[in-house]
């Protein structure tokens, strides 16, 4: 039986979109988030405050896993 995740790709400040989808178990949801945030790093042209993560949250919203996609940008002053 397929268990609903919610895949939310987020800045440091706020959540940009949320995915719902459904996986066996958490390994192949955190798999797809490895490979989403792969797509995002070869697709899309960073800027300068990187900073994006994708994380993979269980039906209850308890966070399983963070998969950043980059890392936070230089901090300005």
């Amino acid at each position: 039986m397929l268990k609903t995740y919610y895949l939310d790709v987020t800045d440091a400040v706020r959540v940009l979109h949320r995915f719902e989808l459904h996986f066996a178990d958490d390994d192949e949801a955190i798999q797809h988030s490895k490979e989403l945030a792969a797509m995002f790093r070869h697709r899309h042209v960073l800027d300068d405050e990187g900073d994006l993560a994708i994380t993979v949250l269980d039906q209850s919203n308890r966070k399983i896993h963070e998969e950043t996609v980059y890392p936070p940008g230089p901090q300005r002053t």
